[in-house]
């Protein structure tokens, strides 16, 4: 029971829609038949009729979830339709229907319940999950067809002709609410998974262009200038083979030409790795979504930031969303932006938090100053140098049972007078770059301030946080970080 529980829990929300949606379909024919058992019972119903009723309806209650179930997902293009199923309830049902006209026969209008609960529930069972195997007009001609020829061959028994149209509106009615209870129910859950197929085809789509997009820059830019330095060195060493003095001129030429190529992908580099709030906040719940979990957004003072302060803090969502993913089996997250006296203050709490050995939490993001049992990373040590840079800091607190929470706070004042994006390195001879901003790390290349080859310590996307050998890089067409977070929820779910 804890397992069903826990992998309740760990469903994501139309996941748990459906799952609500079919076992009330389920359950509903067993309802009936509880509400019906006194009635058919009461009132000298104790016979062998009775008994029959009580046992067909018990029967139907039982063929209903596999039949069902079966109904839904052919709905839903998963597969096959259960014909074998539904020609068994059918028999069920039609075994329901002769047994209530046997018993109207012999007891006669004034004193039989007619057993409404159970009729309902075996045709709810019957024809509702006929209508998910065909269309509406095949189904309506079937319905009434057969209540036509059921209640005819009452008439023709009963000798009272009132039975055909008595059970033509039976069958119209309990047709029309068949299709209204689970033809309706299934087209919703129809409509919610195509909606998350969407969500995610999005988000992949997201991260191709994005990648198609640095490819092509890259391209542009390198392409020619690289084919033009090969051709002047292969001349130069030809020149050079001979003795002419024209050599120097090509390699001068060839090393203009490569200084101008470092300008232009530090330029590249620059603008992929400026991040934007709304984008970043869009892309966290998109792929926290995916990995199941529930994300409440609040960022109604979103538009009131400057540019600098809006690029620190889409790189604290960026690296607090990959640390959610990582390190925490987490149900819920919850990012709260808000503008209080002049300081931008971002929140983002997330849940499924466990306690590591020191008290801490086991999955805690290493380079948190101040807090025992924090290591060496530089994941979050990024950001607090980000955020420094316009006079903000970065606070993380574990709080009780389970939750994890980070703060991120920069004074509007001073992000303001700031030209620069807070997502550009400062260069190493600049005298107000604080330390650290523009340290390249290590095996990285300096291209007049900017990083080129290797995945930045403060990127976003989580690649500072614990990297492993032979992670994705810049050279390979991603940049410095996950767009928007989008392909992170491989690390924990393998869904995008």
């Amino acid at each position: 029971m804890r397992k069903r529980v826990w992998g309740w829990r760990g469903r994501s929300g139309i996941a748990r829609v459906d799952s609500y949606t079919r076992w009330t379909v389920y359950v509903t024919p067993w309802a009936l038949l509880a509400l019906d058992i006194p009635v058919v019972l009461g009132n000298g119903g104790n016979t062998p009729l009775g008994w029959s009723l009580i046992v067909l309806g018990t029967a139907q209650c039982l063929l209903n979830p596999p039949l069902a179930r079966r109904a839904f997902d052919h709905r839903l293009g998963r597969g096959p339709a259960p014909w074998r199923w539904l020609a068994w309830g059918g028999v069920v049902f039609l075994a329901t229907v002769g047994v209530i006209g046997a018993r109207v026969a012999e007891q006669g209008y004034g004193r039989f319940p007619m057993a409404t609960w159970i009729l309902m529930g075996s045709a709810l069972s019957v024809l509702g999950s006929y209508s998910l195997l065909t269309r509406l007009g095949p189904y309506t001609a079937v319905c009434l067809g057969t209540g036509a020829a059921v209640g005819g061959a009452m008439a023709l028994v009963s000798g009272a002709w009132l039975c055909l149209p008595t059970v033509l509106l039976a069958t119209a009615f309990l047709a029309l609410w068949s299709v209204s209870v689970v033809r309706t129910s299934a087209w919703v859950l129809a409509v919610m998974w195509e909606l998350d197929a969407a969500r995610g085809a999005q988000a992949r789509l997201a991260v191709a262009e994005e990648r198609l997009r640095f490819g092509r820059d890259m391209h542009d830019v390198l392409g020619r200038n690289l084919a033009v330095i090969a051709l002047k060195s292969e001349l130069a060493v030809r020149l050079a083979g001979r003795g002419s003095p024209a050599a120097v001129d090509e390699m001068t030429e060839v090393q203009r030409i490569a200084q101008e190529s470092q300008r232009e992908v530090r330029d590249v580099v620059r603008g992929y790795r400026g991040a934007d709030l709304h984008t970043e906040l869009a892309g966290a719940r998109s792929v926290l979504a995916a990995a199941g979990i529930d994300c409440r957004i609040d960022d109604k003072a979103g538009d009131e930031l400057p540019a600098a302060a809006q690029s620190a803090l889409a790189w604290v969502v960026r690296e607090a969303t990959t640390n959610v993913l990582r390190h925490a089996d987490a149900g819920r997250c919850a990012v709260r932006l808000r503008v209080t006296e002049g300081v931008a203050v971002l929140v983002m709490e997330n849940d499924g938090v466990s306690p590591g050995p020191t008290g801490l939490p086991s999955g805690l993001p290493s380079g948190l100053s101040g807090l025992p049992g924090s290591s060496g990373g530089s994941g979050l040590t990024g950001l607090r140098e980000r955020l420094a840079a316009l006079g903000g800091t970065l606070a993380a607190e574990r709080r009780p049972p389970a939750a994890f929470r980070l703060t991120a706070r920069v004074p509007l004042a001073r992000a303001g007078t700031l030209g620069a994006d807070p997502g550009s390195p400062l260069p190493a001879e600049s005298p107000s770059a604080p330390a650290g901003a523009g340290a390249v790390p290590s095996g990285g290349t300096s291209l007049g301030g900017a990083i080129v080859g290797t995945v930045p310590a403060d990127a976003g996307g989580g690649a500072a946080e614990s990297a492993p050998s032979g992670s994705r890089t810049a050279s390979d067409g991603v940049g410095g970080g996950t767009p928007s977070g989008a392909e992170c929820a491989v690390t924990r779910g393998g869904a995008a």
